[in-house]
């Protein structure tokens, strides 16, 4: 019912079709050339409708193999030759990364990234990212940082700059690579450390056991595991000598959070592009993808051919947190809700970022400073 990679790396093209049933989220962090989309509930018909060849083999691939064998399975009984990926697209991705690193011994791909950084890129990304920099104050002379790397697309890129930014800079500041491994599965860290080696990352890693602390919380496990972390990386970090932890946030972030706050939570307020910890004294976090487009991150990936993980979480798979439709849904519906928004006002992103720059006391009805409630009817009659 299983095929290993090797052994798919041995058939004809022409003798099968690989149908790619990981959602829509996880294919746009990473697919596999010539693959098929296809949702599980879908396969069968299109067999039928002729839509997929009922002549060829169907190797059904899912993020680690697990999903898929009972779909292969299911396709079997119904007469059709099926069988699941092993290891799925984790599996084929640190297939590939071996072959990638086994031809780059000279280190030439940290170069070509370097160098799309300071040429291609250096209007969308890097001059947003040093335009973040100045605009907020986020490094001044003497600091020192950790850039956390979780080991997707936004963090690695945000460590690159980092070091464009170490030669091009004109004061002193220190930079460290930090990665907290939580509970990673091996083939993720794996994953993380060959990207590391690869775009010549110095990367620090200490451990802890987050992911199983949290995979039996039922009520917002997510949001616990990500205030975890966030504190074990403070905690770290202030152990290493860094006032300041940076976080790979964009541009694209701080905008669905608007909304979300607004639609979701009736409140108004922003991802800030720099914050005091209130439980580290002295430390502080900074965001400088702050201004750098989601679409030009990805942009600088593809190029690049680099190939990221989207969610490094051992339980990926079978967790009923990160994976399934609800918890999923709310920021889709946000990034559908900007995208269509877009077609009849090509500013609306631009608005939005800006609503909570333009913020008028006195149009608000209400609102909080320190804690503390304010009501316009409270100076009212001052006027």
């Amino acid at each position: 019912m299983s095929i290993s990679i090797a052994e798919l790396k041995k058939l004809a093209k022409d003798s099968y079709e690989l149908l790619d049933i990981r959602s829509e989220v996880e294919i746009s962090h990473g697919a596999i050339p010539g693959a098929i989309a296809v949702k599980p509930e879908e396969i069968e018909k299109k067999l039928k409708n002729k839509e997929l060849d009922p002549e060829k083999k169907q190797v059904i691939c899912c993020s680690r193999g697990k999903i898929s064998v009972e779909i292969a399975e299911e396709l079997e009984e119904e007469g059709y030759n099926a069988e699941s990926l092993e290891g799925g697209y984790v599996a084929w991705l640190m297939d590939v990364m071996k072959e990638e690193m086994d031809k780059d011994q000279n280190n030439e791909k940290a170069k070509e990234v370097e160098q799309s950084l300071r040429k291609k890129f250096k209007k969308k990304i890097w001059s947003k990212f040093t335009k973040a920099i100045n605009t907020y104050e986020l490094v001044k002379p003497g600091d020192k940082i950790a850039v956390c790397i979780s080991g997707g697309k936004d963090s690695m890129l945000m460590a690159k700059c980092f070091q464009e930014l170490k030669v091009h800079n004109k004061f002193d500041f220190e930079v460290k690579f930090l990665v907290m491994d939580p509970g990673y599965s091996p083939e993720n860290r794996k994953v993380i450390e060959d990207n590391a080696k690869k775009l010549n990352i110095p990367i620090t890693i200490f451990e802890s056991d987050i992911f199983e602390s949290v995979f039996n919380v039922e009520k917002s496990p997510c949001y616990l595991c990500a205030r975890m972390r966030r504190g074990h990386l403070y905690h770290f970090a202030k152990d290493m000598g860094c006032n300041k932890i940076a976080l790979g946030h964009h541009y694209d972030d701080v905008i669905e959070t608007i909304l979300m706050g607004m639609l979701y939570s009736g409140q108004i307020q922003t991802m800030m592009p720099k914050l005091h910890s209130t439980n580290f004294e002295g430390m502080e976090l900074i965001r400088p993808l702050y201004l750098v487009r989601e679409d030009d991150i990805k942009a600088w990936r593809d190029y690049n051919d680099l190939r990221f993980i989207q969610c490094a979480c051992k339980f990926t798979d079978t967790c009923t947190t990160c994976n399934n439709e609800e918890n999923q849904s709310k920021r889709i519906e946000i990034k559908n809700l900007i995208s269509e928004l877009k077609k009849t006002n090509r500013f609306v992103e631009g608005n939005i970022f800006k609503s909570v720059e333009n913020v008028n006391l006195n149009t608000i009805v209400a609102y909080k400073k320190d804690g503390v409630k304010h009501n316009f009817l409270d100076t009212y009659d001052e006027v």
